[in-house]
């Protein structure tokens, strides 16, 4: 078991997109999937506590169970979500309006905020694309690379951005030595 922690916060708009979606029944059968101690921890959570990233795979797949399906969109729409509640609020100041390229370079301080363990870096390849690149994260999970994939969508929008595609070329959670994702936009 891994010593990673994830900011609350990660998880705090998890269980908000849950509770809007599917409200506090769909929020009590994901709860049901969870052990006590989860449960608990979940129900006393705070947005700038540092909490071990096992509890956040846990609840990734206490929600699958109850509620996703299988469907892989379902995590990239929780990843937008979050970037609405996060980048509305607590870190509307990176969002950098009608210059996108200024906002994903940003992308190492931003992992920062929300990972204690690796490092996010990002290159340009073009006017309107580039690549983010996570390195040396102590845990991964699909899961957890699909709603990267929803957050960095949404907060691109927020900036400006239309038509964006983010595709994960590469994942750690399928074998790959880092998780490496092509980001485009118009």
């Amino acid at each position: 078991m891994s010593n990673q922690k994830i900011k609350g916060s990660i998880l705090k708009a998890r269980l908000e997109f849950v509770r809007k979606e599917y409200g506090e029944k769909g929020m009590g059968r994901v709860m049901d999937n969870l052990p006590e101690d989860d449960q608990r921890i979940l129900a006393r959570l705070v947005t700038v506590a540092w909490i071990d990233f096992e509890i956040g795979k846990r609840l990734d797949d206490a929600i699958v169970k109850a509620l996703g399906g299988g469907s892989t969109r379902f995590f990239e729409r929780l990843g937008e979500a979050s970037a609405e509640v996060n980048l509305g609020t607590l870190h509307s100041a990176f969002l950098a309006p009608g210059d996108p390229q200024a906002f994903l370079a940003k992308a190492p301080q931003i992992y920062r905020l929300y990972y204690d363990v690796g490092w996010r870096e990002y290159e340009p390849t073009g006017e309107r694309e580039g690549i983010l690149t996570t390195h040396d994260a102590e845990t991964f999970s699909k899961t957890d690379c699909l709603t990267v994939i929803g957050w960095y969508r949404r907060a691109l929008e927020l900036c400006g951005a239309k038509h964006v595609h983010i595709v994960e070329e590469q994942c750690r959670a399928t074998g790959g030595g880092v998780c490496r994702y092509r980001v485009t936009w118009q």
